[in-house]
């Protein structure tokens, strides 16, 4: 697989994440049988050039915000999901239980 294929696969899957809520590096590189949390983490700091990808709803294993510093300010990552109704504190999400979408049970169609 090309590294333009598993990024496009990682921005994707990226999209689905719905507002409010939050899904980890290492909860995306398992759906997607591929790589690893850091394959997930590099592919989404490309995303900045491309189109619609909320790389501010993917957050690490501890509901950390580890990507704050890839956004245009430290502290947009947690501005974009405070309106999006997710309580952070000390950057990181309160309630990972609450928000977490995890890809392997919400799109159990996505190789249909």
């Amino acid at each position: 697989m090309s590294n333009e294929n598993y990024v496009e696969q990682v921005y994707f899957l990226t999209r689905k994440i719905p507002i409010g809520k939050v899904t980890t590096y290492g909860a995306i590189s398992k759906f997607l049988t591929l790589g690893s949390a850091r394959m997930v983490g590099w592919a989404l700091n490309k995303s900045f050039t491309a189109e619609n990808v909320p790389a501010h709803r993917v957050v690490n294993r501890k509901g950390e915000l580890s990507g704050r510093n890839h956004f245009a300010t430290p502290t947009l990552m947690q501005e974009l999901l405070e309106k999006e109704g997710v309580t952070i504190k000390d950057n990181c999400v309160v309630s990972l239980a609450t928000h977490f979408w995890d890809p392997n049970l919400e799109l159990d169609d996505y190789f249909d």
